[in-house]
């Protein structure tokens, strides 16, 4: 371990899945896959409500910002991961290890919010259908993606300064494929009580206080929906939202799964434990925001029509 004249440590060594030269090998080939297919599908969805002027509203607004947050998340994270997956003794440097966990986590708790605020838009379209267009003008609905967007750049400014200043001096091993914040807190070698309150601060605003807006808002809107007297209706209302609905289920429920599951106390599954906490966090890095286009896509027939029509008209083009 590499130290300055402070004991301070000047890098780190994420161990991963090194243990498993087999699984890693695999691995690597079906994380690339999913990056490449993460970049194509949302790169796809980007490019179509960019284009397509039908999808110049509040909702394709917030799911092109959804789409390149994806992106963005992916690609601060998956290349670590693949590097790790090809070298015997990964190594990063403190300050390369602080940037990454800034950017994974203002990533994370801005996909958060931005969950929030979709559940939001969803809400006052199908509540207030005629009131819809002048609530959710482009005055409200742009300040409402920015607001996501700021809210996850300052709360990772304030855990990655907290987590910059703690000593780490007992080792420098992180039990993981990134510089994921909780792992690193792990090995400060001084009492974290600061860092924990700030966490349990950010997990309010990150976890709790969207999770509620998501759950009062589908709670107005299942009462709305069973009040329409038409079954047609009833469909075509629901329709709107359960793209949302399916990724916020996965969204969460992966966080949930990841953090609020019991450790294992036999010493001889701890090994087993590990390895299925990595498969369950890359899950929720990778797989996640590659079925967030397909679900938008497959349960959106204007997502299909103008995706249809871009192809067409491409392949249109081409020919002539």
């Amino acid at each position: 371990m590499e130290r300055t004249n402070d004991s301070m440590v000047t890098e780190f060594v994420l161990v991963g899945l090194s243990a498993h030269p087999r699984l890693q090998t695999v691995l690597f080939v079906l994380v690339l896959w999913m990056y490449l297919m993460i970049l194509l599908g949302n790169g796809i969805l980007i490019s179509v409500i960019i284009y397509d002027s039908h999808l110049h509203t509040p909702m394709y607004f917030f799911l092109c910002n959804l789409s390149f947050l994806d992106i963005c998340y992916t690609s601060s994270s998956v290349p670590l991961i693949l590097d790790s997956f090809l070298i015997v003794r990964k190594t990063i440097s403190f300050s390369g290890c602080m940037v990454q966990m800034f950017l994974s986590f203002s990533m994370g708790v801005t996909e958060c919010v931005l969950l929030g605020m979709m559940a939001l838009d969803r809400y006052v379209a199908i509540c207030y259908p005629l009131r819809y267009p002048v609530i959710m003008s482009k005055g409200a609905y742009v300040p409402m993606a920015a607001v996501s967007w700021v809210i996850g750049l300052a709360d990772s400014v304030v855990q990655t300064s907290l987590a910059m200043r703690l000593p780490f001096c007992a080792n420098n091993v992180i039990s993981h494929f990134v510089c994921e914040i909780l792992a690193i807190l792990k090995l400060a070698c001084t009492d974290i009580s600061i860092n924990v309150i700030s966490m349990a601060g950010s997990n309010l605003i990150a976890l709790v206080i969207p999770l509620l807006v998501i759950s009062i808002s589908y709670i107005f809107i299942v009462s709305t929906i069973l009040r329409i007297p038409s079954t047609e209706g009833k469909r075509k209302a629901f329709s709107t939202c359960s793209a949302h609905l399916t990724v916020v289920t996965i969204f969460y429920g992966t966080i949930f799964f990841m953090y609020a599951k019991p450790k294992s106390k036999n010493p001889t599954s701890t090994d087993n434990q590990d390895i299925f906490e990595v498969l369950i966090s890359l899950f929720y890095g990778v797989m996640t925001p590659m079925l967030n286009p397909l679900i938008y896509s497959l349960r959106n027939k204007d997502v299909k029509a103008a995706v249809m029509n871009t192809l067409g008209r491409k392949c249109f083009s081409d020919g002539i």
